[in-house]
């Protein structure tokens, strides 16, 4: 006699292969509305049925694999998340593709973006002015002057001070 939870098991089984075959005979349309009400095994067909499809859209605006499969994902993790807000206007291929099409674009933006910045900051390295960097120096500069001077004795230190920071000639500081 069989095990009650081996033929239970195989019941299910069996059950959940029927209904995505029966699933898988549905419209686009009809499997978006199950999908609105949190059916995974919709999902997992619209997935199976347009994944491929779009993954090849993707390689050929991208011409890089792994961009593709992330732009897929993407809206595969995208369509999952916002099911209940979306209303399909024409069909779900032209969804799909449209959204597709749409992350390329948000990804193109991002790259110019980035470039934009990265192109800016060789110029500044190039020109060799990195404002903070040149301050941290010459306050850390300004700070040992400072304390070279202060160990000077004070009339060597006042005849410098006379000199180098007030831009006085020998003959005004001899005068003084």
């Amino acid at each position: 006699m069989p095990c009650f939870l081996c033929m239970n098991f195989f019941h299910k089984f069996v059950r959940s292969k029927n209904t995505l075959a029966q699933l898988h005979a549905l419209s686009d349309f009809e499997l978006f509305d199950l999908v609105r009400s949190g059916d995974n095994a919709a999902f997992t067909v619209i997935y199976e049925r347009y994944s491929a499809l779009l993954y090849t859209f993707a390689h050929k605006l991208t011409a890089d694999p792994d961009i593709a499969k992330d732009l897929v994902q993407e809206l595969f993790i995208s369509l999952w998340d916002k099911r209940a807000q979306t209303e399909l206007q024409s069909s779900l291929a032209s969804y799909l593709y449209t959204g597709i099409r749409y992350k390329f674009l948000k990804l193109v933006a991002h790259q110019k973006v980035r470039t934009s910045y990265t192109e800016r900051f060789i110029g500044l390295i190039e020109q060799g002015s990195c404002t903070t960097d040149q301050y941290i120096t010459d306050k850390e500069l300004a700070a040992e002057v400072e304390k070279l001077i202060s160990s000077l004795p004070a009339k060597q230190a006042r005849i410098f001070s006379l000199s180098r920071m007030e831009d006085r000639s020998h003959q005004e500081i001899a005068e003084e």
